[in-house]
């Protein structure tokens, strides 16, 4: 391997322009060298060092790059995979990691066939918020958790025109666009659930995709909820703790996100730049019981929360093609996620909770 992995991009729309391009250029040993875009040249001039190809044949017969990302519409993720990773190359896969189970084993196979590394981009393991989350469960604070919720919402009541992602397809709408986010987030906390009972549904007045939905993971003393809504026009705090001791509530997203449409810079990953504290105004709320025997008295304090980086994955991505690390995302993750919203359809279709 050369001292700098190469990098080629699949796409250059809002996965390829916020969430890929800028994380991948700002962390070292990577190099960026290549998009595909099929009649544009976005890419190039906001990456000036980087060349634009019309089709992946001609990214993927580079033998410069190592590494593709897929950065395209959720319903040609698997087929883009399958191609760069018969052509030995590792991939990064933007969630959803598949359209189905049998695409993702599918995948996972033949990457390992081939040598090479498959990995789920379930970048939201970096945001500041579940980092926050994290650390609070680990410290104890809350004591045994009996409840958590997590909601992702948005408010766009009238579908939007002219985008894919309102197409009709089982691998479009919420449930495979948040839902990979919300879902593993809380495997990456607790493990594989024990049960499943969702609810996905389409809660708009006219919509051709699932744009909503409710699943509770199931675990020993523990009840997980994942959340979404495209008809939430006020907001539900992004994570809510319910535990012996306490309750831990945040509102807002990560912002990261926003920062990068907005048209902040990623530093490079070591600068002494920071990258990306959040405003104080949007530190989560702890409410603690000092003494159980005396519930009336309660301790209320800020916590600070803990600065997101997407830049992490994509270090972890370099370290693990250069044999340093394994994947701190692994594609049995991408995996499991994929057969949870499988079966969260299953569990709404029938009306009935489901048992691993």
């Amino acid at each position: 391997m050369a001292e700098e992995i190469g990098v080629g991009i699949i796409g250059f729309g809002l996965a390829g322009r916020v969430f890929h391009g800028p994380f991948v250029s700002a962390v070292p040993g990577l190099r960026l060298l290549k998009f595909v875009e099929r009649s544009t040249d976005h890419a190039h001039a906001a990456y000036p060092a980087t060349t634009t190809v019309r089709s992946v044949d001609e990214l993927l017969a580079d033998p410069a790059i190592h590494l593709v990302v897929v950065a395209t519409p959720n319903e040609t993720h698997f087929a883009l995979a399958k191609q760069a990773l018969a052509a030995g190359k590792h991939v990064v896969i933007d969630k959803p990691f598949a359209g189905s189970s049998d695409e993702a084993e599918e995948l996972i196979a033949l990457a390992a066939a081939k040598g090479v590394l498959v990995a789920p981009f379930h970048n939201r393991r970096w945001d500041g918020d579940f980092l926050t989350v994290k650390k609070i469960l680990a410290d104890g604070t809350l004591q045994r958790l009996v409840t958590l919720e997590s909601h992702f919402d948005r408010y766009r009541p009238l579908p939007r025109e002219g985008t894919w992602k309102e197409a009709e397809n089982p691998a479009n709408g919420l449930l495979f666009d948040l839902g990979p986010h919300l879902v593993d987030q809380i495997v990456a906390l607790f493990g594989m659930p024990q049960s499943i009972t969702a609810s996905v549904r389409s809660d708009r007045d006219t919509t051709a995709i699932e744009d909503a939905f409710d699943i509770c993971l199931g675990y020993p003393g523990l009840l997980a909820w994942c959340r979404s809504s495209m008809v939430a026009c006020d907001a539900s705090p992004r994570f809510l703790l319910h535990g012996t001791a306490g309750s831990f509530k945040k509102y807002g997203l990560d912002p990261q996100e926003p920062a990068l449409v907005g048209g902040a810079k990623v530093p490079r990953l070591g600068s002494p730049e920071p990258w990306l504290p959040e405003a104080e105004e949007h530190w989560g709320t702890l409410t603690i019981a000092p003494v159980l025997a005396d519930p009336g008295t309660l301790v209320k304090s800020q916590v600070e929360t803990i600065p997101g980086d997407y830049r992490g994955f994509y270090a972890n991505v370099r370290d693990a093609i250069l044999g340093k690390s394994e994947l701190a995302v692994p594609s049995q993750a991408g995996l499991e996620v994929i057969r949870l919203l499988e079966l969260a359809r299953v569990s709404s279709a029938e009306g009935r909770t489901i048992f691993l």
